[in-house]
């Protein structure tokens, strides 16, 4: 779900109207609609690709924009293409429409986000710019309210999708619907999908095939019931004459709040069984095999994009101390009367949940209580959006200490400065001052205190104050760059396609790619390349524009570089699209259609001269000539020959540049030698005219091509036989990389890895304040750009380590993908405590980290963990749960980790209470 918050101030305009008073219409109409914004007002999707086109569009003029109300300029790069934006495509929103159902409707990508993949427009924006350039398709959503206090609006971007199970038929049906809708809606379009009776229709929320509640509250909302993204309902059909459960019409209100009892439906504990077979293992709960004797090896059911939470409640389970604590009686410790806690319902969600992760049994559990009270508290975290795991975390860790607080009346104390005064004496003067306010088993166990130096630049005032943290959140060194892979193909025939990965910057532009690409693949002076983007086998766009930001290009998609001769000619692009035949069932007598499939590829052909079917066939034939297979070229009886060629095999293995034949000059010359020359078989070629009409060009090879003047490029089909396909080697024309590849890092990568070490360097060296963060000097009585130094002084007993992967700019979130080394055991910080009056080494071990695969947004959340019983690592995948090697513990997707203090005759507690501390919850950097 998305705020709604009015981004198109610098929208479209209609085919008469010059871009500036497109700008200025669209811009007035979006005003307008954003102060009548209310519940139930319609906003539409709009592609962030054709927006952003625009956006240039519109601003092509524009020299220096001024925020007029119009904030969605101020977040978009205005150098760009100035040609007029085709019509509205969405395609890149939604799945295949051809697999539309009729009670779900359209469906979007369950992993968009805003501002990077789509933005969101107010109907009468839409609508404007629908009647200047039409496409879609429309993509309309409901304003809702939302908030604890109902009074903030949002856009309901994904509405509930609940698969609908009918009892004792077993039909199904998935539909889509506004969590805002009642119970009696639902119970209505049930009725309606099944064509059934109201009176007859029994509702259960039947969440992890279990039944939960009977929803026969039908003006309660389905948000109060609590219902998730893709669970069951139950649908129970009663037939009054029968007097139990009939697939049939008839007439019966006799619900009960109990399960039903019948010969064919029965309630035999938790789950339903229909005719003696267990729903659960029918639908396929998730479980996980291991040792029998282990236990804590039970997974979390995603709720809808709910792995961060997953991930990070499985590393706080398994703390031992968290562990032993939530499973003895705490309630005794529960602060029921703190108004920083949430009067000890977290505390009592939390230590359910985690006596049912450790108790016996290994079906994975929905974590839907303590979903509802992580959302009642914290607000930011509700809904099916994706978040950060290490946020929560730290939320998690603040409200379960306030929750569990043994303080129950804080009193008051003030902090003193140190003024000279030995620092042993002044950080336990810090710490005593802490723990009397704050003392609990996340004091106990995860806080630590470390000690601050601030030198004023003017004064030389020296101001040290030791203060308490629940985690420590450590710089990574920042990248501007970025890995991208693209597959470069020869339009010439001199060689096979090849995939090439170059690095560029992160904000730059498409010229820095084909810069580096140029570089890579060895690019002649006299060769250009052309650069496009892939998607379900055609061209989605060609990256014409050196000024198209790269950050416009994501991770998921597919690119290819075409290598084409520079000419002083008129040229036209050929575009050659593959096709073959594809079987469609249903039908006795199987019913053929054809279906791009492949990557398509380009070529250049003279404008300039005449061109005839058997230039079009000879041009194909050396843009498909590498993949020849190098018995092909020995068939001489194959029918219908059409004029010779250039063996584009003998160019494939050539190194002189002379060899390669050139497609804009050498295949538009008739008189090719015959020495070289091979016989050519005809290839199944269809040309689509400007009428759309195609052209067959196996046929009639000398006949002339009639093309407008003003044609830019030409479309091209080549329909493969399966006679056809044994000729041609076709592989390397599939499974098109994509652009970046997530997954373990390669060992080979790691050569010169980040030490967590130089990480932890990097958080403790000094540094000067930010300008928004100056420090009041005491002594000048003014606010000064103070220097800052921190120094560990007491360790927990867990320690928290939280990666700063994540980085900020004034209008995105960027993650870094740099990998870092940290220990698994022997993380020795004994060097880095400023205390020197503790002489005990400081060695901690690994036991638990989260990680992050991905991009922003998109991105998914597992855990790794070590059962100490076991000695042995586990990944933790929602609910899926696999023993790892401790050599695969460690990734570039390490994100959070948790270290534990090793217990050794040498090595014992850094001062009173294991030396712990608290920070509310904030990081120190």
């Amino acid at each position: 779900m998305t705020e709604v918050r009015v981004a198109c101030n610098n929208s479209s305009g209609g085919a008469q109207l010059t871009p500036e008073e497109e700008r200025v219409l669209i811009r007035d109409i979006a005003i307008t609609s954003e102060s009548k914004s209310k519940e139930g007002d319609s906003f539409y999707l709009i592609t962030q690709r054709w927006w952003q086109h625009w956006i240039d569009y519109v601003n092509q003029d524009q020299t220096n924009v001024t925020n007029d109300g119009s904030s969605m300029l101020e977040n978009y790069d205005t150098v760009s293409s100035s040609k007029r934006p085709a019509s509205i495509d969405n395609s890149d929103l939604i799945y295949d429409v051809n697999s539309e159902e009729s009670n779900v409707g359209i469906e979007i990508h369950d992993t968009l986000l805003e501002g990077r993949d789509y933005v969101l427009l107010p109907q009468e924006v839409w609508n404007q710019l629908y009647s200047w350039y039409g496409g879609g398709p429309a993509l309309s959503r409901k304003v809702i309210s939302s908030g604890l206090s109902q009074t903030e609006f949002a856009v309901e971007v994904y509405p509930l999708r609940l698969q609908l199970l009918v009892m004792p038929k077993g039909d199904r049906s998935a539909v889509r619907i506004s969590k805002k809708e009642t119970i009696g809606e639902l119970h209505k379009r049930a009725c309606e999908i099944f064509y059934l009776n109201l009176e007859q229709v029994c509702i259960w929320d039947y969440y992890g095939h279990r039944k939960h509640a009977l929803m026969n509250d039908m003006d309660k909302t389905l948000d109060d019931a609590n219902l998730q993204m893709d669970q069951d309902i139950l649908v129970e059909v009663h037939d009054i004459a029968n007097g139990g459960l009939s697939a049939s019409k008839g007439a019966s209100r006799g619900c009960s709040a109990e399960p039903s009892q019948s010969p064919n439906l029965t309630s035999q504990g938790p789950n339903l069984t229909y005719q003696g077979r267990e729903l659960d293992n029918a639908y396929g709960t998730s479980t996980v095999t291991t040792r029998g004797s282990s236990g804590g090896l039970i997974g979390l059911q995603n709720l809808g994009n709910t792995c961060f939470m997953n991930s990070a409640i499985q590393c706080l389970v398994h703390t031992s101390e968290f562990a032993e604590y939530f499973r003895e009686d705490y309630h005794q410790e529960i602060n029921w009367k703190n108004p920083l806690g949430m009067v000890g319902e977290l505390a009592l969600a939390f230590g359910e949940l985690l006596r049912r992760l450790w108790a016996p049994g290994r079906t994975a559990i929905a974590p839907r209580q303590f979903k509802m009270k992580l959302a009642r508290f914290a607000p930011q975290f509700s809904g099916y959006n994706q978040h950060d795991s290490q946020e929560l975390l730290a939320f998690l860790l603040d409200g379960l200490h306030e929750d569990l607080n043994r303080v129950k009346h804080k009193p008051y104390k003030k902090s003193k400065d140190a003024d000279g005064r030995p620092d042993e004496e002044v950080a336990d003067e810090y710490w005593a001052s802490h723990i009397a306010r704050n003392d609990s088993i996340i004091v106990d166990v995860c806080q630590g205190q470390y000690k601050s130096t601030l030198v004023c630049p003017e004064c030389n005032k020296i101001s040290v104050t030791f203060d308490p943290f629940m985690y420590l959140s450590l710089p990574l060194q920042s990248t501007t760059t970025r890995s991208m892979t693209v597959t470069v193909f020869t339009c010439d025939g001199s060689a096979l396609p090849f995939a090439c990965t170059v690095t560029v910057p992160k904000q730059g532009r498409c010229r820095d790619l084909i810069n580096a690409l140029s570089c890579a693949c060895s690019l002649k002076n006299s060769e250009e390349l052309k650069l496009a983007e892939v998607r379900n086998h055609l061209f989605q766009r060609f990256l014409e524009d050196p000024l198209i930001s790269l950050s416009t290009i994501k991770d998921d998609d597919h690119l290819a570089a075409y290598k084409t001769a520079k000419s002083l000619k008129k040229t036209l692009l050929l575009r050659l699209i593959h096709r073959c035949q594809e079987q469609e069932t249903g039908d006795t007598k199987a019913a053929q259609k054809l279906k791009p499939f492949g990557t398509p590829l380009v070529s250049l052909i003279s404008h300039d001269d005449v061109i005839t079917r058997g230039d079009i066939q000879k041009v194909v034939h050396t843009m498909l000539s590498p993949l020849l297979r190098s018995e092909s070229l020995r068939q001489a009886d194959i029918p219908e020959p059409c004029s010779s060629l250039v063996a584009s095999d003998m160019c494939h293995h050539s190194s002189s540049d002379e060899a390669c034949t050139n497609p804009v000059s050498d295949s538009m010359n008739k008189d090719s030698s015959g020495s070289r020359a091979v016989t050519l078989f005809k290839l199944p070629l269809q040309l689509v005219e400007e009428s759309n009409a195609c052209i067959d060009l196996s046929v009639g090879e000398d006949k002339t091509i009639k093309l407008s003047s003003t044609s830019t490029s030409m479309l091209v089909y080549v329909d493969w036989s399966q006679e056809l396909l044994e000729k041609y080697d076709i592989h390397y024309l599939e499974n098109l990389p994509e652009v970046f590849k997530y997954g373990p890092v390669n060992k080979k990568a790691r050569t010169e890895p980040l030490s967590l070490y130089t990480c932890l360097e990097g958080f403790l060296r000094e540094e000067p304040l930010v300008p928004e963060d100056m420090w009041y000097c005491p002594k000048c009585k003014e606010r000064r750009q103070a220097s800052k130094k921190l120094d560990l002084w007491r360790l927990p007993e867990v320690l928290v380590i939280h990666l700063k992967r994540f980085s900020y700019s004034r209008s995105m979130k960027h993650k870094l993908e740099t990998f870092v080394n940290f220990p698994i055991r022997d993380f020795d910080l004994t060097n880095y405590i400023a205390n020197k009056n503790n002489t005990q080494r400081q060695l901690y071990e690994l036991y638990a980290l989260t990680n992050h695969y991905g991009g922003m947004g998109s991105g998914h959340y597992t855990a790794h963990i070590k059962l100490l019983e076991e000695n042995r690592w586990y990944n933790f995948d929602d609910a899926h749960i696999s023993p790892i090697n401790e050599e695969d513990v460690k990734s570039a997707a390490a994100y959070v980790l948790f270290y534990r203090r090793v217990k050794t005759g040498d090595a014992i507690s850094n001062g009173e209470n294991s030396g712990t501390g608290h920070n509310n919850g904030s990081s120190l950097k």
